[in-house]
Protein backbone atom coordinates (compact mmCIF):
# COMPACT_ATOMS: atom_id res chain seq x y z
CA UNK A 1 0.00 0.00 0.00
CA UNK A 2 1.46 3.42 -0.85
CA UNK A 3 1.00 6.20 0.95
CA UNK A 4 -0.90 9.32 -0.52
CA UNK A 5 1.97 12.04 -1.32
CA UNK A 6 2.31 15.14 1.56
CA UNK A 7 1.15 18.47 0.09
CA UNK A 8 3.64 20.85 2.00
CA UNK A 9 2.18 23.80 0.72
CA UNK A 10 -1.35 23.51 2.08
CA UNK A 11 -0.92 26.70 4.37
CA UNK A 12 0.10 28.71 1.35
CA UNK A 13 -2.75 27.45 -1.39
CA UNK A 14 -5.41 29.33 -0.05
CA UNK A 15 -3.83 32.50 0.42
CA UNK A 16 -2.29 32.66 -2.87
CA UNK A 17 -4.28 35.34 -4.88
CA UNK A 18 -3.84 33.83 -8.77
CA UNK A 19 -6.42 36.98 -9.71
CA UNK A 20 -3.71 39.31 -11.30
CA UNK A 21 -0.93 36.65 -11.61
CA UNK A 22 0.94 37.68 -15.03
CA UNK A 23 1.59 34.50 -16.41
CA UNK A 24 4.59 34.00 -18.87
CA UNK A 25 4.86 31.17 -21.46
CA UNK A 26 7.19 28.68 -20.92
CA UNK A 27 8.77 28.00 -24.59
CA UNK A 28 11.79 28.55 -26.63
CA UNK A 29 12.46 31.47 -28.11
CA UNK A 30 10.41 32.70 -31.59
CA UNK A 31 7.70 29.71 -30.45
CA UNK A 32 4.34 29.29 -30.38
CA UNK A 33 3.25 25.60 -28.67
CA UNK A 34 -0.27 25.45 -28.60
CA UNK A 35 0.00 23.42 -25.55
CA UNK A 36 2.68 24.89 -23.48
CA UNK A 37 3.46 25.78 -19.58
CA UNK A 38 2.89 29.04 -18.19
CA UNK A 39 4.40 30.38 -15.02
CA UNK A 40 3.81 33.71 -12.70
CA UNK A 41 5.43 35.20 -9.69
CA UNK A 42 3.11 35.22 -6.86
CA UNK A 43 3.81 37.52 -3.41
CA UNK A 44 2.61 35.66 -0.63
CA UNK A 45 0.94 37.04 2.70
CA UNK A 46 4.18 34.99 4.23
CA UNK A 47 6.83 37.40 2.29
CA UNK A 48 7.80 34.78 0.16
CA UNK A 49 7.16 35.05 -3.54
CA UNK A 50 6.29 31.52 -4.89
CA UNK A 51 6.19 29.91 -8.63
CA UNK A 52 3.25 29.25 -10.16
CA UNK A 53 2.76 26.97 -12.90
CA UNK A 54 0.00 25.36 -15.44
CA UNK A 55 -1.28 24.31 -18.78
CA UNK A 56 -1.72 27.52 -21.19
CA UNK A 57 -4.79 24.88 -22.41
CA UNK A 58 -6.30 24.55 -19.20
CA UNK A 59 -5.98 27.76 -17.29
CA UNK A 60 -8.43 26.98 -14.87
CA UNK A 61 -6.78 23.18 -13.71
CA UNK A 62 -4.14 22.45 -11.90
CA UNK A 63 -1.94 24.41 -10.76
CA UNK A 64 1.82 23.81 -9.08
CA UNK A 65 3.29 26.18 -6.61
CA UNK A 66 7.25 25.96 -6.13
CA UNK A 67 9.18 27.76 -3.72
CA UNK A 68 11.88 30.25 -4.62
CA UNK A 69 14.00 27.01 -3.79
CA UNK A 70 12.18 24.37 -5.83
CA UNK A 71 11.69 26.86 -8.28
CA UNK A 72 15.59 28.00 -8.82
CA UNK A 73 16.32 23.87 -8.42
CA UNK A 74 13.38 23.42 -11.56
CA UNK A 75 14.93 25.95 -13.76
CA UNK A 76 18.98 24.51 -13.14
CA UNK A 77 17.74 21.12 -14.04
CA UNK A 78 16.29 22.14 -16.86
CA UNK A 79 19.37 24.46 -18.23
CA UNK A 80 21.42 21.20 -16.80
CA UNK A 81 19.43 18.95 -19.76
CA UNK A 82 18.03 16.70 -16.89
CA UNK A 83 14.50 16.69 -18.31
CA UNK A 84 15.58 16.12 -22.27
CA UNK A 85 13.58 13.82 -23.94
CA UNK A 86 16.10 10.41 -24.69
CA UNK A 87 17.87 11.03 -28.32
Amino acid sequence: MSEQPVDDKAQVRPDLDLSDAVWIRAEPEGANLADRAEYALVPHTDGVTYTAMRQASDPDGHILVFTPTEWDAFVKGVRDGEFDLPA
